[in-house]
């Protein structure tokens, strides 16, 4: 299987409000793809219709290859919504072994996502003796039992420290890889986002804005080189003979060119007599971009 979620023209209407309006999804199977987009922008109302919770008014969608909601899907979905439920009671090894017998996964399952999520010396502890980041790497574990082909994460970073924020980065990265596992990941955190994710899928009032690389979102727009120079006037007067666009800005000058012409640019400023202190390309910034999709929306 190539694709882990499909749909086409998805349509959810409640009442008079077009919550989704012609959704055209495509995440790759074995991908880190984050689901971006404001508040009230479909987010929810879109995972809803992909795990079968609410039935689409119009359009198709197919996850791990058949309709939502089909019991043969649902088994291959794990999830992991914010804060996990878990009985503080109860050890970590204990609340996985509940949600195994319910699934109906083996009994090595539990010592597989215990060494995933780096729990297996505190499995026999407590729940109520855990740090919020162990926490989370447990519900991270109750959604890898029974070996999900598809991980929908919902701001599993959510309320914790730089520290554990960290771990969870790395271990979401490592799923695709050691568990072979699709994630769907929904966040606002645009900066741990552009750090984990390889595609991006960004909604808005219940449109597509963008889907693709998130590299491609950071570098959408005309390629520009920043330039600091110690003659701006002269090396203006120079970059722009040479048929370059150019503005100044923020004491730098920035150039319409791509990367394979900087060794061009140097050359020509060096020759001109500019001193030259950097010259590197710029890359829009995640958020930047994210806020523009928006703005044009």
């Amino acid at each position: 299987m190539t694709v882990a979620i499909q749909s086409a023209g998805l349509t959810r209407r409640f009442g008079k409000m077009l919550a989704i309006q012609g959704l055209d999804l495509s995440v790759q199977a074995g991908t880190i793809t984050a689901f971006l987009g404001p508040n009230g922008a479909g987010k929810t109302t879109t995972i809803s219709l992909l795990l079968g919770l609410l039935k689409a008014d119009g359009g198709t969608c197919e996850v791990l290859g058949l309709p939502p909601g089909h019991p043969e899907a649902l088994a291959r979905i794990g999830a992991l919504v914010e804060s996990p439920s878990l009985y503080d009671h109860l050890t970590g090894w204990e609340n996985l072994e509940i949600t195994r017998l319910m699934r109906g996964a083996p009994a090595s399952d539990i010592d597989r996502v215990l060494k995933l999520v780096d729990l297996a010396r505190d499995a026999r502890r407590p729940v109520r003796e855990y740090s919020l980041g162990m926490r989370q790497r447990l519900g991270m574990a109750l959604a890898l039992l029974g070996d999900p082909r598809l991980l929908i994460l919902d701001e599993p970073t959510n309320g914790l420290d730089p520290s554990g924020i960290q771990d969870m980065r790395e271990l979401i990265r490592s799923l695709p890889r050691q568990a072979g596992t699709t994630v769907f990941l929904s966040s606002h955190l645009l900066a741990e986002v552009e750090q984990v994710a390889e595609d991006l899928v960004v909604i808005h009032k219940g449109r597509l804005r963008y889907q693709g690389s998130t590299l491609g979102l950071g570098t959408a727009g005309p390629a520009e080189l920043m330039v600091r120079v110690g003659e701006a006037t002269k090396a203006q007067a120079a970059l722009g003979a040479l048929g370059f666009p150019v503005r100044e800005a923020d004491g730098r000058l920035w150039i319409q060119a791509t990367e394979e012409e900087a060794p061009r640019i140097a050359a020509t400023l060096v020759e001109q007599g500019c001193t030259l202190y950097e010259l590197a390309p710029h890359k829009v910034n995640l958020e930047a971009r994210f806020l523009a999709l928006l703005e044009e929306a």
